[in-house]
C-alpha cells in the first residue's frame, strides 16, 4: 500500500499541504475501480434539488371540474379532471412535463438540469378567485408566473454561486442549496396565495445555485475516464426523481381525504392538502444537508502553506527531479494557466453555452408543445390523450433515459467523442420530429407504441447532446474558473428556458388555428419549426463557430 501510495504521488508534479483538491486528486490514482460512492453522492444531492430544484402542482380548484396548472419548474401545462384526486399518472405527467433536460436541467439543465425532481404539490384557491385570471385560457398564462419567477432567480444569481464556488469551494455552495430547498421548499406548500408562490419560487431560483458547481464537481471528483459517466449521472439523477416523485406525491397527497384516520380535515395537512409531500421532500433535502458536510472538497486552495521540505511528498518530488527531470514548484506555477483570464474572451467556452443555450430552448420548446399536443383533439391534429395517457408516455420516456445515460452513453462518448455524439443525435432528432404529423394518424395499439418510442428516442438523443456540452463547458476551462463559467452557463440557459414554455404554447396556439392552411397546415408547422431550431444548433456544432479546448489549446 505504501508503495502503490509513493507511486501515485510521483506521478503529479505537485501536491499541497491541506489541499482538498490535492488530496482529492491523490485518492483518485490509489482507488481506480467503478466510482460507486461518487456516483451515489452526486446523485443523492441533484435528487434532492434537481436541474429543477422544485416541481410544483399548482392547485385550482373550480367548480364543477378541477383545474390543475402544473408549474413543473422550468415548465407549466393545464388540463382538467372531473374530481377533485390527482391520479398517479397525473404526477407522473407533471412531474416529466416540466423539463425534457437535464439537464438543466438540469436546470435545467440547466436544466434539465437536467435534466432529478421531485414532486411537489401545493393547493390553492382558484386564481380565478384572486382576480388575476379572468378566463380559463389564462390560468396556465399566470401558473407560468410561478415557474419564470424561479428561472429568472436562478439567471440572477447563477455566476454570483460560480464565483463563489470557486473562490471558497464547491461544497459551501451545494451545502447552501440543499438548505434552501428546505426552508422554500416547506414554505412554498404553505403558500396560502398567488404570490407568496411566486416569492418563494423566486427566492428558491435565487439561494439553490448549486446546479453549475455540482457540475464542476462531477467532473473534478471522477478519475477522467469516468467524467463523462458523472456529467450523465447530473443529466439523469432527476429521471429517478421521475421514478420516486410520482409515487410519493401521489400517495401524500391530500392526505385528509385518502387517510382520514390519520389526518383530520382540520390539520394543518387538511388546511394544506399538498403541504405533506413537499414536507418529506424538505425533510430528505435535510438528511441530504446534513450528509453532504462529508463531501469532500475538490477545489484546489494553493495559497495555503505549501509542503515543507520534511514532508513525503517534496521528498519524492527532489528524488523525481534529480531522477527524471521532472518540473520544479516554479516551473510549475509559471506553466499554470491564468485563472484570471475572461471567461467571455474564452471562444470554446462560449460558443459551447451558445450552442447549449439553442438546443435547451428547442428541448423546452418541444416540452411545451408535446404535453398541450398529445392531449389535443383529433381535429386539431393532436392524439386526444388524456393525462393518465401522456403521464403513461413521459414515465416510460423517463425510464428508458434513465438506462440509456446510466449504461450505454458513456461508452458512446468513449468512442464517438461528445461533438459526434451531439451531431448525430442533432440529425436523428430532427428526422423523427418530421414523423410526428404522421404518428399523430394512427390509433390504438400502433399509435401507443410508436409514441412510445418516438418519446424515448427523442429524450435520449436530447440528453446526449446537453450532456456532451456540458462535457466541452467543463473542459474549456481551468478548474479555478470552472464554477464561474457553469455559472454563467446557468445564466444564459435559464434566459433561454424562460422563452422556451412561452414561445411554444403560443406556437401550438397559432397552429390550430390554421388547419386548413396550404403551406404545412396544423401540427406540421409546429415541428417544422422546432426543427428549424434544432438544425441552427446542429450546424453551430461545425466550425468555425464550435471550438474544442484540447490539452495542446484550440482545436
Amino acid at each position: 500500500m505504501a508503495e502503490e501510495y509513493r507511486e501515485a504521488l510521483l506521478k503529479k508534479d505537485v501536491y499541497y499541504e491541506n489541499c482538498p483538491g490535492c488530496k482529492v486528486d491523490q485518492l483518485k490514482e490509489l482507488k481506480r475501480g467503478f466510482p460507486f460512492r461518487e456516483l451515489i453522492s452526486i446523485w443523492i444531492v441533484v435528487l434532492c434539488t434537481g436541474k429543477s430544484p422544485i416541481s410544483n402542482h399548482f392547485g385550482l380548484e373550480k367548480k364543477p371540474e378541477f383545474c390543475l396548472a402544473v408549474c413543473q419548474g422550468e415548465k407549466v401545462v393545464t388540463f382538467s379532471k372531473s374530481n377533485g384526486k390527482v391520479s398517479m399518472f397525473m404526477c407522473l405527467f407533471s412531474v416529466y412535463a416540466g423539463l425534457l433536460v437535464r439537464t438543466s436541467n438540469i436546470n435545467s439543465v440547466s436544466f434539465p438540469l437536467f435534466h432529478g425532481e421531485f414532486l411537489n404539490m401545493l393547493h390553492k384557491p382558484s386564481i380565478r378567485d384572486f382576480g388575476v385570471a379572468e378566463r380559463e385560457e389564462d390560468i396556465g398564462y399566470y401558473a407560468g408566473y410561478v415557474g419564470s419567477s424561479f428561472m429568472i432567480g436562478r439567471a440572477l444569481t447563477s455566476v454570483f454561486w460560480g464565483i463563489v464556488a470557486d473562490r471558497y469551494g464547491r461544497k459551501p455552495v451545494i451545502i447552501i442549496g440543499t438548505i434552501a430547498v428546505v426552508i422554500f421548499n416547506t414554505l412554498f406548500g404553505l403558500s396560502v396565495n398567488f404570490w407568496m408562490a411566486i416569492i418563494t419560487r423566486f427566492l428558491l431560483g435565487s439561494l439553490n445555485g448549486l446546479l453549475g458547481p455540482i457540475k464542476a464537481y462531477a467532473v473534478e471528483i471522477f478519475r477522467a475516464e469516468y467524467q463523462a459517466l458523472g456529467l450523465s449521472t447530473v443529466s439523469t439523477a432527476w429521471g429517478i426523481g421521475l421514478i420516486i416523485g410520482p409515487a410519493l406525491g401521489g400517495f401524500l397527497a391530500q392526505p385528509a381525504e385518502k387517510y382520514p384516520n390519520l389526518f383530520s380535515k382540520e390539520s394543518i395537512f387538511g388546511r394544506f392538502p399538498y403541504f405533506l409531500p413537499c414536507l418529506c421532500i424538505s425533510l430528505f433535502a435535510l438528511v441530504v444537508t446534513i450528509a453532504t458536510c462529508w463531501l469532500p472538497e475538490t477545489l484546489h486552495m494553493h495559497h495555503e502553506k505549501k509542503t515543507s521540505s520534511n514532508d513525503s511528498c517534496d521528498a519524492l518530488e527532489a528524488a523525481t527531479g534529480a531522477s527524471k527531470g521532472d518540473e520544479t514548484r516554479t516551473d510549475y506555477e509559471a506553466r499554470k494557466p491564468d485563472s484570471n483570464e475572461s471567461l467571455l474572451k474564452n471562444w470554446p467556452l462560449m460558443s459551447s453555452i451558445i450552442v447549449y443555450c439553442i438546443f435547451s430552448l428547442h428541448d423546452m420548446a418541444y416540452t411545451e408543445i408535446f404535453s398541450l399536443w398529445a392531449e389535443s383533439s383529433r381535429k386539431l391534429g393532436g392524439l386526444s390523450y388524456t393525462t393518465e395517457d401522456v403521464g403513461e408516455v413521459l414515465a416510460i420516456s423517463g425510464f428508458g433515459l434513465l438506462v440509456f445515460q446510466l449504461l450505454l452513453y458513456p461508452y458512446v462518448e468513449r468512442i464517438l467523442g461528445p461533438v459526434p455524439v451531439a451531431r448525430i443525435s442533432a440529425v436523428m432528432a430532427i428526422l423523427l420530429l418530421s414523423s410526428y404529423p404522421f404518428i399523430a394518424l394512427l390509433s390504438g395499439l400502433g399509435l401507443s407504441i410508436m409514441i412510445n418510442c418516438a418519446s424515448v428516442m427523442k429524450n435520449v438523443f436530447s440528453v446526449s447532446i446537453i450532456t456532451g456540452l456540458f462535457i466541452l463547458q467543463n473542459n474549456a476551462v481551468d478548474q479555478s474558473q470552472r464554477g464561474a463559467a457553469n455559472g454563467i452557463s446557468m445564466t444564459a440557459m435559464s434566459l433561454f428556458k424562460a422563452v422556451g414554455p412561452a414561445g411554444g404554447g403560443a406556437l401550438l396556439s397559432w397552429a390550430q388555428k390554421r388547419q386548413n392552411a396550404a403551406f404545412l397546415p396544423g401540427d406540421q408547422i409546429v415541428f417544422f419549426v422546432l426543427n428549424v431550431v434544432e438544425l441552427i444548433g446542429l450546424l453551430m456544432t461545425f466550425k468555425p463557430f464550435l471550438s474544442q479546448k484540447t490539452k495542446n489549446g484550440t482545436a
